[in-house]
């Protein structure tokens, strides 16, 4: 008995709608497939939806008016807005909807590329080739029919990653599914079945097979899910890590002083773990991940402080930091980015020592850019130490800072004038005038900005350097006077926002 299906919750967009509908008036079978149906059974919104149909590829490009076809495994992209078709593309269209055919293929020689690949006529065959009983599923939006030879749905509703057919051959087909069970176990939340998990660990070698391109890519999507702390804990368990980061793995049993409650494996994984549950980007949650990477070599026992010290572990892990990410081939900016962010995150310790002179040299270090994301992955250490509060006094102490730093100062400054243009407009030689007409002019343009012109000041000059020494002093000192107060205001507010004193 076929199945119907009527998602509740999610409207499938009019391209993939119309593309499904030519290639059904044309006489063939056309099913959504893939990650796209299981998101649907889970009342996700899909990110892209991909299309299989008993078509060819030649027949799928006979039917559209705009397509591309440059693989070797059936996929034909369908164009579906432009103004060569005529219409427009919104940021909600669906612009490329992928196409492929049923396929057939043969043994995966190198664990990662079928050696050959064929046309079927049989949807059931396309879905015994795919990975996962979750991403096994075939449903057509336009009649509801849902095709489910390995019973996909009950396991999306059991909440079970398990491999289609044997996972001993489907990890051989490709190698990198070993890492995409965990990912999607790790992003929505899931348990893998026992026999899958153990034919992962069994398999666990076959990952030195795949690309160091592929490993990375797949990598940054288990960092970037909601739990990436247990996906590293059962790439571990299953013996993936190894192949992937065995440095993390040096942290397992490495105590540390009395300020961690964990050891730094676990340390590092819950630091993680904070900047997903603050949906953080990729750059702070692979600082998170990689901060104390380097504490198990640095490691030292100090009698007189009857603890352990990991002095230059933050250096050192700038360096390993960058070590492994080149060796996963990240783009090179990111890699500088996370490598700094390792080599900095120990800025400070204590705020009574610490000077506004200091922070900016920090933000030289780190940039302007960055120091807020240096900020909060401070903030994730902290958290990952086992502390329930995220932001003490202390932290709120260096935020203020950073926040007074960052402000340029009420200074003479932010005038549209200066000595060396006061003297050519009013013929005046140097002398302590200068400083008195400036600040003067100062005292203006703080009472009315709008006053802060070349062409005001520059007549405002001519007049006040009429003045006698003694008023035009009188007003110099009144200005720099006002000055003051509003930069004591400007930092007062600041400590204020940020509950410090």
């Amino acid at each position: 008995m076929t199945e119907i299906y009527t998602p509740k919750e999610i409207t499938i967009p009019k391209e993939v709608m119309m593309v499904i509908a030519v290639l059904q008036n044309a006489k063939f079978e056309a099913f959504l497939v893939g990650g796209c149906v299981r998101d649907i059974f889970m009342n996700v919104k899909p990110k892209d939806y991909d299309i299989t149909t008993n078509a060819t590829p030649e027949e799928i490009i006979a039917l559209f008016p705009k397509t591309f076809y440059e693989n070797s495994y059936g996929t034909v992209g369908v164009v579906t807005c432009g103004e060569d078709l005529g219409t427009v593309c919104s940021d909600e269209t669906v612009k490329i909807v992928e196409v492929t055919p049923y396929r057939l293929e043969s043994m995966y020689s190198d664990n990662r590329h079928p050696d050959i690949v064929s046309w079927s006529t049989k949807i059931e065959d396309d879905l015994k080739r795919r990975d996962l009983t979750v991403n096994a599923i075939a449903y057509n939006p336009v009649t509801g029919e849902v095709v489910d030879p390995f019973h996909g749905k009950q396991d999306i509703t059991e909440k079970i990653i398990r491999a289609v057919g044997d996972p001993n051959i489907r990890f051989g087909e490709d190698a990198l599914r070993l890492m995409r069970a965990v990912r999607l176990m790790s992003q929505l939340d899931f348990d893998i079945d026992p026999v899958t998990r153990e034919s992962i660990r069994k398999n666990a070698d076959l990952l030195n097979n795949v690309s160091r391109e592929r490993i990375r890519e797949e990598f940054i999507k288990i960092i970037m899910t909601k739990y990436p702390m247990r996906g590293l804990v059962v790439m571990k368990e299953l013996g993936l890590l190894d192949s992937v980061i065995p440095e993390l793995e040096r942290g397992i049993g490495v105590m540390q002083n009395q300020a961690h409650r964990y050891d730094v494996w676990e340390h590092n994984l819950r630091t993680l773990q904070h900047a997903a549950d603050k949906d953080w980007p990729l750059h702070v949650r692979l600082s998170a991940i990689f901060h104390d990477i380097s504490k198990p070599e640095t490691r030292r026992f100090s009698r007189e402080k009857g603890d352990y010290t990991f002095y230059g572990h933050d250096v050192v892990g700038g360096r390993v930091t960058r070590e492994i990410m080149t060796r996963l081939k990240f783009p090179k900016e990111l890699i500088e980015k996370v490598s700094m962010f390792v080599r900095w995150h120990m800025f400070f310790s204590d705020t009574e020592q610490i000077t506004l002179s200091a922070v900016r040299r920090l933000i030289t270090n780190v940039g302007k850019d960055n120091i807020w994301d240096l900020i909060d992955l401070r903030i994730c250490d902290r958290i990952g130490t086992g502390r329930p509060k995220e932001e003490p006094y202390r932290l709120r102490m260096y935020q203020s800072m950073v926040e007074q730093a960052l402000k340029d100062p009420i200074s003479l400054k932010m005038l549209k004038t200066d000595g060396k243009r006061i003297m050519d407009v009013t013929q005046e030689t140097p002398g302590p005038k200068i400083g008195y007409v400036l600040h003067a002019l100062f005292d203006e343009v703080l009472e009315n900005p709008e006053k802060n012109t070349v062409e005001y000041l520059d007549e405002r000059a001519v007049f006040l350097m009429k003045l006698s020494i003694d008023e035009l002093q009188a007003l110099g000192e009144a200005g720099k006077e006002e000055m003051e107060t509003k930069n004591e205001e400007q930092v007062k507010d600041i400590r204020k926002q940020f509950k410090v004193k």
